[in-house]
């Protein structure tokens, strides 16, 4: 391999104090608690869209970044490409503007327009495919192809952050809780794209002895919970996930199933319906994967009420629904998508009343 010069040295550090700098310029994210019928349990919303890219991804793509820098994997004349949903390339797409690089997001072609064009906004180029199952593959081949970087959230998402602290959003929350009546929550809820913010928070929380289980919402036609459930990494699934962001079709090398207590699997209809709930509780719109969250957040609630627990649990507002306007919140879009959210709409009108979420 050969030996860094002295002008590459100083363009990496000149990178990794540009992307620290972002760090340093970003306040910590908002902590929004849910007003629920349920005496003893409060529910809160760590609200990550308020990031400057606008949804949790932002911390994964920063520390992406700093790894392959430091690792030396990107250099002043790289090509970064990544394989994504749609947020993460959102979000990385702002990192390489920061440090002067162009980035190539290889996406499936039914990723929202709102997310392609925040991309491009970013300076981004957008590279679309028919099967989401051969977005790594192509993202690979495209970085042979130019002598590029394929970043590679799958697999460094897990080992890309300090999960010991360093303010990672685990660290975050327990310091945000810490005057609050519950304040070591009995369960944190998250979904799982990469299975990065699962394992950082699983570990931490073991690091630090906490007695918090952490859950994961899985959606439709993802292998993670079927993963889970038979201690398996091969499991695969035909059918790609409904909820952009989360839910994958193979176990991703980053999920961490060891630090996971507990998964809950969501229909999609009801992520929706939980989504456009929270919405109208907030003021203001969140994207699916928080229906989702939320959805199995008032699962474990109505665990806890049952068992005559008291406590705190704690989800992710992963980023604004405007991103979501032309799908998500489309009623003819839902119907063309076979998504009925009528019953769990109702279940969640009932719960709003008595504190029970019935089963639709």
């Amino acid at each position: 391999m050969p030996k860094t010069s002295t002008e590459e040295r100083a363009w990496i550090a000149e990178a990794i104090r540009r992307v620290d700098a972002d760090a340093n310029r970003s306040a910590d994210t908002h902590m929004h608690v849910v007003p629920i019928p349920v005496p003893g349990i409060d529910l809160y919303l760590k609200d990550e869209s308020v990031h400057p890219t606008g949804s949790l991804k932002h911390r994964l793509a920063r520390s992406l970044f700093m790894y392959a820098l430091c690792n030396g994997w990107i250099g002043e004349k790289s090509t970064v490409i990544e394989a994504s949903s749609g947020s993460t390339a959102v979000s990385e797409a702002y990192f390489a503007r920061l440090i002067d690089l162009p980035f190539v997001a290889v996406m499936p072609a039914s990723t929202s327009t709102e997310k392609i064009a925040l991309i491009e906004f970013y300076g981004g180029r957008c590279h679309l495919v028919d099967d989401p199952g051969t977005v790594y593959d192509e993202a690979r081949r495209l970085a042979t192809e130019c002598g590029g970087h394929y970043m590679d959230q799958f697999t460094y998402a897990e080992r890309a952050t300090d999960w010991r602290g360093h303010n990672n959003i685990a660290e975050s929350i327990f310091e945000q809780l810490s005057a609050e009546p519950h304040p070591c929550p009995s369960w944190i809820v998250v979904g799982a794209g990469t299975g990065g913010t699962s394992a950082t928070i699983g570990r931490f929380v073991r690091y630090r002895r906490f007695d918090t289980r952490v859950a994961v919402a899985d959606p439709e036609n993802s292998a993670f919970y079927a993963g889970w459930e038979s201690d398996r990494s091969d499991v695969t699934t035909d059918t790609p996930s409904r909820i952009e962001g989360i839910g994958r079709m193979r176990i991703e090398p980053s999920f961490v199933g060891g630090v996971i207590d507990d998964m809950v699997q969501v229909p999609d209809a009801a992520s929706v319906a939980a989504m456009r709930w929270i919405s109208a509780i907030l003021g203001r719109t969140v994207g699916p994967s928080t229906g989702t969250n939320v959805w199995a957040s008032l699962q474990l609630i109505g665990q806890m009420r049952d068992a005559g627990e008291e406590g705190s649990v704690v989800t992710l507002l992963c980023d604004g629904g405007e991103r979501y306007s032309h799908t998500y919140y489309d009623d003819t879009w839902l119907a063309e998508h076979e998504l009925d959210i009528t019953p769990y709409a109702d279940a969640l009108a009932e719960f709003e009343k008595t504190g029970v979420l019935p089963t639709p």
